[in-house]
């Protein structure tokens, strides 16, 4: 058998490169890996693409999720000539709004185009071709199209960009009433405790009427967010905006709370408390080992009410919940807790991704369950869906609109 440098000096080298731009793109690939891919390469032979392409998808892609962004990366580094064109359509914004979707770039392909030529737009030893001029006049500007932008579709630095904007969102809300009194000048009901002690240092008279109100506090945020395999970019985003609502200095809320569930529910509270969000997310990625796992939204929200609700749902608490509703497992469970988590929380909002396509329609069996018990159900797939939750808080109108929704599948 002939050996990898008898046939090629510089075949080791193309995959050490090849790992460098899988781990650019967002797969975590090991040492140990990079040594099996090069005996897989020289026991299989590399006569051929297809031995070459499934030697190295078998030995460095351990999730079934990273199968895509593998594929583009691998496709780019065989330099596709048609994929390029339609990168250079994908990036410019007039062409984009002209290509049909077919021709559309797939939502890995431009974090692989990234990692692999470190964000140019093609390798360097690539043939000149004609230059496209667009008139910039009738384009947006760059950060208009990142806030309508699917996080799905950004590039990786993109997504950087965009985590940096979320920062300077925020999600405005009304304090809560309570039961509690405080002093007040314009105040309807009398303070009658404040007149009885001002009147026994002037014996015993009464010299004016002392007014209260009800005081107001914050209400407590608790976000519920789904960190399963077809989440996986959405969630990590919605985690940079509850640490955001965490730590805002104007924070118009009290306590936040943030868990996570895949295959288990996670506490990330803690993580949360974590000022800088880099430290946040790492502490984050310790805590909740099922990330990019499988999902199971009735079991999580069962152990959330058995276990967490009346420690953080207390006192007109509101409540995110981001999921996709794909629930794999039993609806029955699912009816039960959602309704359950509905009365004991002040509100319940819905953050799904699926919202982004204008033909949304509720046919699976998890959105239809727990469309009738929220109470607002709203897009999470961008920025500007983001900066539009606010709404959430100011109209109920949501419920009634996708229970029409609802009764019309």
């Amino acid at each position: 058998m002939q050996t990898l440098h008898e046939t090629d000096g510089r075949l080791v080298e193309n995959i050490v490169h090849f790992v460098r731009a899988l781990r650019k793109a967002g797969l975590k690939v090991g040492t140990s890996q990079v040594k099996s891919a090069i005996s897989a390469v020289a026991a299989a032979g590399f006569t051929k693409r297809e031995d070459y392409y499934y030697a190295l998808r078998a030995t460095l892609v351990t999730r079934p999720e990273h199968l895509e962004v593998f594929h583009q990366v691998f496709q780019m580094f065989w330099r596709d000539p048609e994929f390029l064109e339609r990168m250079v359509r994908s990036m410019l914004p007039l062409m984009q709004t002209m290509a049909q979707e077919e021709n559309a770039p797939k939502p890995a392909q431009k974090r692989a185009a990234e990692a692999l030529w470190d964000g140019s737009s093609q390798p360097q030893d690539q043939p000149e071709r004609d230059e496209i001029e667009v008139d910039a006049q009738l384009s947006w500007s760059e950060n208009e199209i990142l806030r309508d932008q699917d996080f799905e579709q950004m590039s990786v630095g993109e997504q950087e960009d965009a985590a940096k904007l979320i920062r300077t969102l925020s999600l405005p809300v009304s304090p809560l009433k309570t039961r509690r009194f405080q002093s007040s000048n314009i105040g309807r009901r009398p303070d009658t405790r404040a007149v009885l002690r001002r009147s026994l240092r002037k014996g015993g008279e009464i010299d004016r009427l002392s007014l209260k109100v009800p005081k107001r506090r914050p209400p407590n945020l608790v976000a519920i967010c789904d960190i399963s395999g077809s989440m996986a970019v959405y969630s990590r985003m919605m985690m940079h905006f509850v640490h955001a609502l965490t730590w805002a200095p104007a924070s118009e809320w009290g306590r936040v709370h943030g868990f996570t569930f895949g295959t288990r529910l996670t506490n990330i509270t803690r993580a949360l408390a974590h000022k800088d969000v880099d430290q946040a997310l790492e502490a984050l990625g310790k805590d909740a080992p099922d990330w990019q796992g499988g999902t199971r939204i009735g079991e999580a929200l069962f152990r959330f009410n058995r276990d967490w609700s009346r420690r953080v749902l207390g006192q007109g608490a509101v409540v995110l919940l981001i999921t996709d509703g794909l629930e794999r497992g039993e609806t029955e469970l699912l009816q039960t807790e959602a309704a359950r988590l509905a009365r004991s929380c002040h509100r319940l909002v819905w953050l799904n991704p699926l919202l982004r396509f204008d033909g949304f329609s509720p046919q699976a069996k998890g959105i239809q369950t727990l469309l009738p018990l929220v109470d607002s159900f709203h897009a999470c797939h961008s920025l500007n869906s983001l900066a539009d939750l606010g709404a959430a808080f100011a109209t109920s109108g949501d419920k009634r609109r996708y229970e029409a929704i609802l009764r019309s599948y």
